[in-house]
């Protein structure tokens, strides 16, 4: 399994002017490639493009293939690449168990089952006991540890990670960094990360690439 970027560039759909000059770039299976780039250049702009969620008024050229298959025009429901932001977004309105469920992809079925699945994502996030716990409570590193299980349980070929430490405290970071790439190893997934943080490319141990301004 492999992500790979062949020249991918963006530009608003007004102008043929790219954000950032062209990317390349090959991820293998369990490996975390880092872009960096200066704020505003396009990182998250560029992670958007990859799964499929890219604003209207941008327009992206180039391919992203996913194991081999060419999923650039592909809606992003059916890509099946996950994405992890900055924040730890989870329901207020649903408990913690409810939030990972959500996740969970629709040919699971039963209920035991699927309970089976959100209670294992919570032995292995260190949350084991809590499915009924408000979302609310949590700290913010068990925010952080369910929202990356409520993506994986979705089952995801390639995981992109928007700048996914930048708003935890030092130790926390460190914590969060060695379980999101503990995970991506274990399940054989490629992930993309973009960061300002060079401790976040030199955890994580793959590739490095720097996200150039087009001009």
């Amino acid at each position: 399994m492999s992500l790979d970027l062949i020249d991918i560039c963006i530009c608003r759909s007004d102008s043929k002017a790219a954000l950032f000059a062209p990317i390349s770039l090959h991820i293998p299976a369990g490996e975390v490639a880092c872009v960096m780039g200066p704020s505003g250049v396009g990182k998250s702009t560029l992670l958007d493009g990859i799964g499929g969620h890219l604003a209207h008024d941008f327009k992206m050229r180039g391919r992203v293939l996913l194991e081999g298959r060419d999923v650039t025009q592909l809606p992003p429901e059916t890509r099946r690449i996950g994405l992890m932001f900055q924040d730890a977004l989870l329901f207020p309105h649903l408990s913690l168990g409810d939030n990972l469920a959500f996740g969970l992809p629709t040919s699971l079925q039963g209920r035991a089952a699927r309970r089976a699945a959100v209670d294992t994502a919570l032995d292995q996030a260190g949350l084991a006991g809590l499915y009924a716990r408000d979302p609310a409570t949590l700290s913010g590193g068990q925010r952080a540890r369910a929202a990356l299980m409520r993506t994986l349980l979705a089952e995801p070929l390639a995981l992109l990670l928007d700048e996914p430490f930048s708003k935890l405290d030092p130790a926390l970071r460190d914590e969060m960094r060695r379980f999101t790439f503990a995970h991506v190893r274990t399940r054989a997934i490629p992930a993309l990360m973009v960061s300002h943080d060079p401790e976040d490319a030199a955890a994580a141990g793959g590739a490095v690439v720097a996200l150039l301004d087009a001009a």
